[in-house]
C-alpha cells in the first residue's frame, strides 16, 4: 500500500472515530444529561412543596386548635383559589405514588421531616450523577479536540 494511501486510510479511521464519540455525547451522555436535569428540578420542586406544607403546619400548630381555616390553594401554574378547610386537626398527605394518607399534624409534620430527608439524599445523589455526566462529556471532547489535533499534525 502507499504511502498516500495509508494516510487516507489512517485519516478516514480517525474521521470514522470522531464521528462514533460526537454521536455519544450527542446521543447518550446529552441525553443523560438532561434527564438527570428534569429528575433534579422535579426533586426540588417537590421538597419546595413539603416545605410549604410544612411551615402551613408549623402555622396551625402554634395559632391553637382552629376547627377551621381559610387560605389559598395553589391549582398550578400560580393559579390559586380560596380554599376552606373546615376541620384543621387531620390532614391528608401524598405519599407518593398517587397515594394519599390522613395524618394528625403532628404525624404529618413528622412524615414530612424523613420525606425532605430523603429527598435530599435522592436530590444529592442525582447532582452527583449529574456531575459524573458532566465531567464525562468534558472528558470525551477534550479527547476529540486532541484527536483532532493529533490527526491534523503532518506525519514524520
Amino acid at each position: 500500500m502507499a504511502e498516500g494511501e495509508e494516510a487516507a486510510a489512517a485519516e478516514a479511521a480517525t474521521a470514522a472515530k470522531v464521528a462514533e464519540l460526537e454521536g455519544f455525547v450527542a446521543n447518550k451522555l446529552h441525553v443523560d444529561r438532561s434527564r438527570l436535569l428534569k429528575q433534579r428540578d422535579e426533586i426540588t420542586t417537590e421538597m419546595s412543596d413539603y416545605h410549604k406544607l410544612k411551615d402551613m403546619i408549623q402555622t396551625v400548630l402554634q395559632e391553637g386548635a382552629r376547627k377551621e381555616l381559610r387560605t389559598k390553594v395553589d391549582l398550578g401554574h400560580a393559579f390559586f383559589c380560596q380554599a376552606d378547610i373546615p376541620n384543621t386537626e387531620r390532614i391528608y398527605v401524598h405519599v407518593g405514588f398517587g397515594f394519599h394518607v390522613e395524618f394528625t399534624l403532628p404525624e404529618a409534620k413528622a412524615f414530612i421531616d424523613k420525606r425532605i430527608t430523603f429527598l435530599e439524599r435522592r436530590c444529592a445523589d442525582t447532582r452527583d450523577k449529574l456531575a459524573e455526566v458532566n465531567a464525562l462529556i468534558k472528558l470525551v471532547m477534550e479527547a476529540l479536540r486532541e484527536i483532532q489535533r493529533l490527526g491534523s499534525l503532518p506525519s514524520a
